[in-house]
């Protein structure tokens, strides 16, 4: 029998059947491996026999619903798409429709889906009967375009979450503290699969605000804990006591950069170095550091996690191979990047971005860059001026009042650099991955 998420969870199960796999933290219920079988089986059990080999979107919160709907898709020969459960159910059809499904899980019922007689996508179809059998698709975020649907295999799957265990250090015996969605490329091989794999448990947090995150940390003594910026600039913000996550021996970020001076923030109130960690959904995780060191100084997101491997093409772009990587050739990630000499990947910013100003070539990506390292910035946007393609306009998350900001940048940047269009921002809007909602920054631009 071949090695799938399925059979890496039954030997998990087989291997220690009461132990705590996920454990919700309000109202606290916990839930053993055992129990966690359960549900999938019985979620499975009423699922009729025409979704084998059909695309089944769901989007269901972080808890053991989500589990028994994932695994339960699998048992009965479905093809899982999780989406995301802050999309509301328009935009879960929508996506649904560009993942070419049959059925989407909606108000816990099958609902079947009608392709739309206009529709620019291929009307949904089964997979072929000889065609092998995916572990589930993964939709990209759109942030470079409309979301696509990848199939990714089990192999895939195994190999990415082995991947990030062994780089991070994941053990069957932590407890991962799980606040990014389940269903997200960076929950999938950060949480789901450390779990079905290896038996590394779960505890769930319902809000991410930062005291239900600390109660839930007291309380349950979480070892690992996958994060993205906002989150940690948030808790670095928060009123909480100084060992309010003693029992964390690793914290990671990701989702977006985490700016030095955020990863700084939150080592000098909780003593704990947040560690970057690069990746896509066609990848899977990319790099990472291991110590936290690069990531409080700005340098770079580590080396390439144990069995990625990772080449220098022209345009400082990289090429990414692994086990996990969709595409038989590899991926090449929308970000342009570059290696150190020891090996250590550098983010230079989303490719495509080079612009003139005034007859000078400026990349904003690196501009951006330069504006986070400056004091009291936290996060930086540019882009054209909307109404003067020859001058720039900026976003920036800072609590300084615009004639003090303007004077701080006119102290560090070429005065050809200086946005003309400056909004500082408490903070960026996000979407519900957690990274910057790049159409509402630039919405903001424009008033």
């Amino acid at each position: 029998m071949s090695h799938t998420l399925l059979t890496a969870w039954a030997a998990t199960v087989a291997a220690a059947p009461a132990a705590a796999a996920l454990i919700e933290s309000a109202p606290e219920r916990i839930h053993s491996r055992a129990q966690l079988d359960a549900l999938a089986t019985d979620f499975a059990a009423a699922l009729p026999a025409t979704v084998a080999r059909q695309r089944v979107t769901f989007a269901l919160p972080n808890g053991p619903a989500w589990f028994a709907a994932f695994l339960g898709l699998l048992r009965a020969g479905a093809v899982p798409v999780p989406l995301d459960p802050a999309e509301p159910a328009a935009s879960q059809l929508a996506l649904a429709a560009s993942a070419r499904a049959t059925f989407a899980w909606l108000d816990a019922q099958l609902v079947p889906l009608a392709p739309a007689p206009a529709a620019p996508l291929p009307a949904p179809r089964p997979l072929r009967s000889r065609s092998p059998l995916p572990a589930l698709l993964k939709l990209t975020s759109g942030s470079t375009g409309a979301p696509r649907a990848l199939a990714f295999t089990h192999a895939r799957m195994l190999a990415d979450g082995r991947q990030v265990c062994s780089s991070m250090g994941i053990r069957p015996a932590d407890l991962n503290l799980a606040v990014i969605p389940f269903g997200h490329s960076y929950g999938l091989g950060n949480l789901i699969v450390p779990l079905l794999a290896q038996g590394t448990a779960l505890v769930c947090v319902d809000t991410p605000l930062p005291h239900a995150l600390a109660a839930a940390a007291a309380r349950h003594r979480p070892t690992i804990f996958p994060a993205v910026p906002s989150l940690l600039r948030a808790l670095a913000e928060a009123d909480l006591p100084a060992d309010a996550f003693a029992s964390l021996r690793t914290v990671i970020s990701a989702g977006s950069p985490l700016p030095a001076a955020t990863a700084r923030a939150f080592h000098q109130r909780f003593a704990l170095k947040p560690r970057g960690f690069y990746g896509s959904t066609e990848t899977g995780g990319i790099a990472c550091d291991r110590t936290g060191d690069d990531t409080l100084a700005g340098l770079s997101v580590g080396p390439p996690l144990d069995g990625v491997s990772i080449f220098s093409l022209p345009g400082q772009r990289i090429r990414v191979r692994s086990p996990a990587v969709f595409g038989p050739s590899g991926h090449v990630p929308a970000d342009r990047a570059r290696i150190t000499p020891d090996g250590r990947v550098v983010l230079l910013g989303r490719a495509g971005r080079l612009i003139k100003i005034g007859g000078r070539r400026l990349d904003l990506g690196e501009l951006e860059a330069a504006l986070r390292r400056l004091p009291a910035i936290a996060d930086a946007f540019v882009a054209p001026h909307p109404d003067d393609s020859g001058q720039l306009a900026a976003v920036l998350a800072t609590a300084l009042d615009p004639l003090p900001l303007r004077a701080l940048l006119r102290a560090h940047l070429a005065p050809w650099k200086v946005p003309r269009r400056l909004v500082p921002v408490p903070a960026f809007p996000l979407t519900a991955r957690g990274k910057p909602d790049l159409a509402a920054l630039r919405a903001s631009l424009s008033r």
